[in-house]
């Protein structure tokens, strides 16, 4: 009869000695420490703050110290010097209508601003002004009706039609009175 605590014939473990134990059970603590470490190192490489780097400059300092918002007192009666058309579309409206970004017509081509420029000069301000499909209110910025107005005018003319520049506003009466 066969010996039931008996190992079958051909099966062997591969530690055989207690040396290799011992650098097996050494292994299998250091092996995934050294995994550990390198992954952490891996995941927080980078520029370090602290005592040592340069997030105690000054320059550094004064950016967290910075205020969060500020006031701007403008004249309510409008600024000091207009800005040209083409002052006002490099500014803003150039953004999509240089590229044709957003759907946006691009300046000078007569085909994609035909149909625009048969509605005139009072319905493109007026998209201008109100914003349209995905242009927002003047295009984002914050210009004068007169100043989007010459814009208009200057994207227009270059992609075909004739408009006059609008009138100037008159100016503000004072209150000084």
């Amino acid at each position: 009869m066969s010996d039931a605590n008996a190992e079958p014939e051909g099966h062997e473990g591969l530690i055989k000695t207690p040396k290799q134990l011992a650098w097996t059970v050494i292994a299998s603590f250091v092996v995934p420490v050294v995994v550990i470490i390198m992954f952490a190192n891996y995941v927080a490489f980078g520029e370090k703050t602290g005592a040592g780097s340069d997030s105690m400059s000054e320059e550094a300092i004064a950016r967290r110290l910075q205020r969060v918002g500020s006031v701007q007192i403008k004249d309510a009666s409008g600024p000091a010097v207009l800005r040209t058309g083409e002052q006002v579309v490099q500014g803003v409206c150039g953004a999509c209508h240089t590229t044709g970004a957003a759907g946006a017509p691009k300046i000078g081509d007569s085909a994609a601003w035909a149909p625009r420029l048969k509605t005139g000069y009072d319905a493109l301000l007026a998209s201008a002004l109100k914003g349209k499909n995905a242009m927002p209110a003047q295009g984002g910025g914050e210009y004068s009706d007169y100043e989007v107005g010459r814009a208009v005018v200057h994207m227009a003319n270059q992609s075909g039609a004739k408009f006059d520049e609008p009138k100037a506003p008159a100016p503000a009466a004072s209150a000084a009175n």
